[in-house]
C-alpha cells in the first residue's frame, strides 16, 4: 500500500506534485499548531503597509481544517490539476504554471476590488483564503476543455463534464458551504479560458503569452501519459460537427 502511494506520488507531474505537497504540509502544519493561519491569510493592509508579501502566496496553500472537506478538495486538486498538466498542458509546464499564476492574480484582484464595493465589502472581507477557489478554477478549465466526457455524481445521476462546475456549486450550497468561493473560481476559470482559447480563435491574437523567463525554467520535454480507461464521451452538438 505504502509503495503504491509512493509510486503514485512520484508519477505526478512537477507542478501538481509541488502544489499538492505545499498544500498538505501547510494544512497539516496548521492543524498541529506548528504554523499559525494568522500568518498565512490574505490581508491587504499587512501586505502593503508591513510588506508581508508572502501572504499573496500562502493564502492559496491553506485548506482550513483537516476534515472531510479537506479530503474532498485534496482529491479535486490531485485529480484535475494532474489531468490538466498531463493532457491539455502536456509538454507545456511553463504555460500551466502561468495559468495558475494568472488565476491566482485574478482571484486576488477580485477580492481586493470587492472589498471596496459598498454592500459587498462585508462578504469579500470574509474570504481570506483562496485555495479552494484556485482548485475550483482548475476544475472549471478542465470541464471547458473536456465538455463531452460522461461523469457520475455519487452514483445518483450522470451528466457531461461541461456541467461539472455547476453540479459542484449546487452541492456546496446544499451542504451549507459558501457559494462565493466556487463562484470566484468559476469567474477566474472563465477569464482564463476566454483569453487563452476563445479570444485567440476570434481575433488570432494571444493576450496570455507565457513570459520567456517562465519558459526558461522548464525543459520542453514531452510528458508520457497513459490513456484513461472507461472514459465515455457524449456526442458533439450537430452544429459543431457540421461547422465549416
Amino acid at each position: 500500500m505504502a509503495q503504491a502511494v509512493e509510486e503514485w506520488y512520484k508519477q505526478m507531474p512537477i507542478i501538481t506534485r509541488s502544489y499538492l505537497t505545499a498544500a498538505v504540509i501547510t494544512t497539516v502544519g496548521c492543524s498541529l499548531d506548528i504554523i499559525s493561519p494568522y500568518n498565512l491569510y490574505l490581508n491587504p493592509t499587512l501586505v502593503v503597509k508591513q510588506y508581508q508579501y508572502w501572504r499573496l502566496v500562502t493564502n492559496f496553500l491553506y485548506f482550513r481544517k483537516m476534515d472531510l472537506d479537506f479530503m474532498f478538495h485534496m482529491f479535486f486538486l490531485a485529480r484535475y490539476c494532474k489531468l490538466l498538466e498531463e493532457n491539455s498542458f502536456r509538454g507545456k509546464t511553463a504555460d500551466f504554471l502561468y495559468m495558475l499564476l494568472f488565476g491566482a492574480s485574478v482571484l486576488t484582484g477580485i477580492v481586493l476590488l470587492g472589498g471596496m464595493i459598498p454592500y459587498l465589502s462585508a462578504s469579500f472581507a470574509k474570504i481570506i483564503f483562496l485555495s479552494n477557489s484556485l482548485t475550483f478554477m482548475m476544475v472549471y478549465v478542465w470541464s471547458k476543455q473536456n465538455p463531452y466526457i460522461h461523469m457520475s455524481f455519487l452514483g445518483l445521476f450522470t451528466f457531461t463534464a461541461a456541467y461539472l462546475p455547476w453540479v459542484l456549486l449546487g452541492f456546496s450550497i446544499l451542504v451549507g458551504a459558501s457559494a462565493w468561493v466556487d463562484l470566484l473560481g468559476m469567474i477566474a476559470g472563465h477569464a482564463y479560458y476566454f483569453l487563452a482559447e476563445v479570444y485567440p480563435r476570434m481575433t488570432n491574437r494571444h493576450p496570455l503569452k507565457t513570459p520567456s523567463f517562465l519558459k526558461a525554467l522548464f525543459a520542453d520535454e514531452p510528458v508520457v501519459v497513459a490513456r484513461p480507461e472507461n472514459v465515455r464521451f457524449a456526442a458533439a452538438p450537430f452544429d459543431e460537427i457540421h461547422q465549416d
